[in-house]
């Protein structure tokens, strides 16, 4: 099994000079390795993470078994129910950059998490080409569906394609990467190398603070002038704080594309709707095929939102069970059952929050002695896989703040029909590995 090399391989390594020439290929990129250094030290990991071919067409499975029944009406109304008024506003586009991550344990991958902002695609790409291999075999191994060279038109792309979801034509003239105080956010140079990416495709592009925006007379604008599309940043989810009245306004308007936005946020990234993805009644109920409840029960850890009428049954549950809050990111306010306090319990109770089966993430031995967690996103557009990448961390929940960790290349083998099993040489070591 590849995974096997989890274990096994330390010999397969981020080469630092590659990593800053791919960082700092645009001549407009000088000083972002140095900044990266001072602002997040420990956002890439050494060492990759190997996921066998079938558990990465299981996700990408459980992917498409959500996709299909979020377009169900009976779910959308079901999901929009608990959703702020903004999310039932459709523009039409289904939102850049989705982000399903999961766990994977001994029984498969188990989705325990939808994003709908889902950060760090660029910066993974360029990891993904700073890799160094031991043997020909490793090379051999690929990071998605997507070619590592591919990656950055397919981002590009898929930018247009929410454009012209929205009913425009050819492409926006000016593009606004927003988030409050971009400046002082954790992955501020990703925003500046989306900046870089979109102006090598001939669109102007600017990083800015959502209070720099104005919208009057049907057009968003800034100081310098019109803005078309807004890749949005914001974890203000439904535009709702004052300082973003002129984004919303304009959203809701359709005098700019913004993506991802509200609805797309409450139709996937809402903890409490993989409450309803795991309710077999439910989902037979909506007439989902036996098949896709299947899938979905398998791929998705069960999931059920927290009340008091089944506080006794929950808090006898509890070291087997993760509570998280509905609309929460980032692991904020989230706890593992097995660490509350009844203090903490209380206040779960007085929340939205969700009990989440609690399904250990993966292993990514970094030494002999040394091991850390991992776990796996899969970036994705309107339910296609684009790029694989993990992310390696210690303590309870990811923070690429971990020495030694960080985002790390998913390594898998290229297409599901190879049957060889080649061996694969990891330093002094034998592995017959890398094909499943």
């Amino acid at each position: 099994m590849i995974e096997t090399l989890n274990r096994d391989c330390f010999c397969v390594s981020l080469d630092p000079d590659a990593l800053r020439r791919a960082l700092e290929a645009d001549p407009a990129a000088r000083g972002l390795h140095r900044l990266i250094e001072e602002r997040c030290p420990h956002l890439f990991a050494a060492l990759p993470v190997f996921v066998s071919r079938r558990h990465v067409d299981a996700m990408a499975e459980a992917i498409r078994a959500v996709e299909s029944v979020a377009a169900l009406p009976s779910y959308r109304e079901a999901a929009l129910k608990w959703a702020p008024a903004i999310a039932r506003f459709d523009p039409g586009t289904p939102g850049a950059f989705m982000g399903y991550d999961f766990h994977l344990g001994a029984d498969g991958p188990r989705l325990i998490e939808i994003n709908t902002n889902a950060g760090g695609a660029l910066f993974n790409t360029i990891l993904a080409r700073a890799q160094r291999a031991c043997c020909k075999d490793i090379e051999s191994l690929v990071t998605g569906p997507v070619a590592t060279a591919d990656l950055e038109r397919t981002f590009f792309d898929m930018f247009a394609a929410e454009w012209r979801s929205a009913g425009r034509s050819g492409l926006p003239k000016r593009i606004a990467i927003v988030d409050v105080a971009p400046e002082q956010q954790f992955l501020y140079p990703e925003f500046l190398l989306f900046a870089q990416l979109f102006r090598r495709f001939g669109v102007e592009a600017a990083v800015l603070d959502p209070a720099e925006l104005s919208f009057a007379d049907g057009v968003l604008r800034d100081t310098r002038g019109p803005i078309d599309l807004v890749y949005n940043r914001l974890t203000d989810f439904s535009l709702e704080a004052p300082p973003h009245a002129a984004l919303r306004d304009a959203y809701l308007a359709r005098a700019a594309v913004v993506t991802p936005h509200p609805r797309a946020h409450a139709l996937y990234a809402d903890k409490r709707n993989l409450s309803l993805l795991t309710d077999a009644t439910l989902l037979r109920s909506w007439g989902v095929n036996a098949a896709t409840v299947d899938t979905l029960l398998h791929g998705i850890a069960r999931t059920d939102l927290v009340s008091e009428s089944d506080f006794e049954r929950l808090w006898a549950a509890r070291r087997g069970l993760f509570f998280k809050p509905a609309t929460g990111y980032g692991s904020r306010a989230a706890y593992r059952g097995d660490k509350l306090t009844r203090r903490v319990w209380m206040d779960i109770l007085g929340g939205q929050y969700v009990a989440q089966e609690l399904v250990p993430p993966g292993e990514r031995r970094t030494g002999p002695e040394s091991s850390m967690k991992s776990d796996v996103r899969n970036y994705a557009y309107a339910g296609q896989v684009q790029l694989l990448a993990a992310r390696i961390y210690q303590g309870q929940t990811t923070n690429l703040r971990t020495a030694g960790g960080g985002f790390a290349p998913v390594l898998t083998t290229p297409a599901p029909s190879v049957e060889q099993r080649p061996r694969v040489a990891c330093g002094s070591r034998q592995q017959a590995a890398v094909a499943d």
